[in-house]
């Protein structure tokens, strides 16, 4: 039996040499899986203490650099910034000459597809927009949920293979977006996941409102099985007094909301009124019981308490 060890991806020659800017919760990450994979990260800029400290932690010994000087070292970059600060941060880098010709530019924005590195690839740059479709906590757990995570990527057809190369490389499985459709595909992301995190943490203070003391526990195998049924079934998944037209138990959903959590009721409305549309169009709320139901969620708007019948 051999008694041979694997090498380290460590010990293996690098294909890139891998440079972040922008240290938030992504960047280091995709970095880290890059170098997991073979590659060489050699710099990173961060402004933040807390930026630094993720620098530190997932990507040790690499070098903090300003953001030119990142460019200048590395033959792929990695664009991490929030969205609003990437087209202002593509076109300085462009002006200034920090872009090099044939260097790999990837910016992980969801709402931008390729062309807002439209400047870099003046410059000669080879541009690539690759959005992991995961939620971030900026420690070294996030290396290991890129194994199988769905990337939205854009790339002009000539990188597509560079680009899916790069993400099946950090673990992940390529989605082509369209340019014109990076917008759509954001919003749904951020529908289903950002907002899913204010559902649940207002579930979660109501639950201890109500008295119960460990909501996490509680709302665990619920939202679990609520989100795989979903996932496999959609619309069919709906359940609750919404879907069966209980517009006595909505009422009195909202005139307990009005009393405990306020700020809660417009979201309540207004994704009662959501599944109420898709419930019956899909045939789940019978037609006559949705006059009385849509009623009570028209009077909630209106500020009524309604009348829990």
């Amino acid at each position: 039996m051999s008694t041979s060890q694997q090498p380290d991806p460590r010990d293996r020659p690098a294909r890139l040499t891998v440079g972040v800017v922008g240290a938030g919760r992504v960047g280091p990450a995709l970095a880290a899986s890059l170098q997991l994979a073979g590659h060489r990260p050699v710099a990173v800029s961060g402004v933040s203490d807390a930026s630094r400290k993720r620098a530190a932690e997932l990507l040790p010994d690499v070098p903090l650099v300003p953001p030119a000087e990142v460019l200048e070292r590395a033959d792929l970059v990695l664009l991490t910034v929030p969205d609003d600060t990437l087209p202002g941060l593509v076109e300085g880098l462009a002006d200034t000459g920090a872009v090099r010709p044939g260097q790999l530019l990837v910016h992980t924005s969801g709402r931008y597809g390729a062309k807002v590195l439209d400047p870099a690839l003046r410059a000669g740059a080879l541009p690539l927009a690759l959005h992991p479709a995961m939620t971030f906590t900026g420690t070294p757990v996030d290396v290991q949920r890129l194994a199988g995570c769905s990337f939205g990527v854009t790339a002009p057809e000539e990188l597509r293979l560079a680009a899916e190369a790069l993400v099946i490389e950090m673990g992940g499985e390529p989605e082509w977006i369209a340019e014109e459709m990076r917008p759509l595909y954001h919003a749904a992301l951020a529908l289903g996941a950002n907002h899913l995190v204010t559902l649940v943490a207002q579930s979660m203070e109501l639950l201890r409102e109500a008295g119960v003391t460990a909501p996490d526990r509680m709302l665990g195998p619920l939202l679990g099985a609520a989100l795989d049924n979903a996932l496999r079934s959609g619309d069919a998944a709906l359940t609750g007094p919404v879907a069966r037209g209980d517009a006595g138990t909505v009422a009195a959903h909202v005139a307990e909301l009005r009393k405990h959590a306020p700020q809660t009721v417009a979201g309540y409305l207004a994704m009662a009124r959501a599944t109420a549309d898709r419930a019956l169009a899909h045939g789940l709320l019978k037609p006559e019981l949705a006059e009385d139901l849509l009623g009570v969620l028209a009077t909630g708007t209106n500020g009524a308490e309604g009348d829990a019948r």
